[in-house]
Formats: structure tokens, sequence, C-alpha cells
């Protein structure tokens, strides 16, 4: 079954296009965090950032950069997120690379939250040292 945003890929189904290239779209989340809440995906398919090409990555993350910069403007946001999510447990409900920008304000109603925790010095280093 092709995903979603393949399908709008190939204007199969409708979208609320704002960037369209060789290589990335981008259009308005039809279930906004906030108004101006854009989705940045690259046109090749692939389900994770871990498995997409590089220069797909490349292109799509400088279109993240410039529409951040625009919708922190045009919106009149106070910040702006970015988020990347990877796969169901991590939140990703399109199985296809992209990239949320997300305009914040003050007060808004928009949680993006973890749970942050003390890991002991040895543990630490043990983690390190697998990621080196």
């Amino acid at each position: 079954m092709e995903c979603l945003f393949c399908k709008i890929v190939k204007k199969e189904i409708p979208a609320r296009v704002v960037y369209n290239d060789d290589h990335t779209i981008a259009f308005l989340d039809i279930n906004p965090a906030n108004p101006g809440h854009i989705l940045v995906v690259p046109k090749k398919h692939h389900e994770t950032v871990m498995d997409a090409d590089n220069e797909s990555l490349e292109k799509a993350i400088v279109v993240v950069k410039e529409l951040s910069k625009k919708v922190k403007e045009e919106m009149k946001a106070e910040g702006v997120n970015v988020l990347q999510n990877n796969g169901k447990f991590a939140g990703q409900l399109v199985p296809h690379v992209h990239f949320h920008i997300i305009p914040r304000f003050q007060d808004d109603m928009v949680i993006i939250s973890y749970k942050r925790s003390q890991i002991e010095d040895a543990k630490m280093e043990e983690i390190r040292k697998k990621l080196e």
C-alpha cells in the first residue's frame, strides 16, 4: 500500500502546498499544533531518517531552515519547533520521513515534553563508549 505522503507527492490527493521543488515538498499539516504548522517531506520514499539517502535529507533540511524563518516571520511566532520522529513508538504517524515546523506563541497549548532522569556516571560512560 502506498503511503499518504507519496500520494501527496504524486498529486493523487490534495494538500495545501507551501513549497515544492524536484526533491522536497512542504504543506500545511491537516491537524496542526498551531496555525502555520508545516510538514517538510523529501519526495523520495524512506520510512525514517536512518533509511533516507543523504541527498534527500540535505535538500530537506535546507527547506526546513528557510521555511522556519518564513513561518516565524509571517505567523508572527515567538519561536519555532522543528521536530522529526522515527518509528511508531517515537510518535511517527506516517511512515515516510518528514519534519514538522511548528510556530510557537506565548501561552499556546502545545506541549512537547519528556521526563528527564539522572544516570550514574559509570552508566553514562558505558553509554558514551557505545555511541562514540
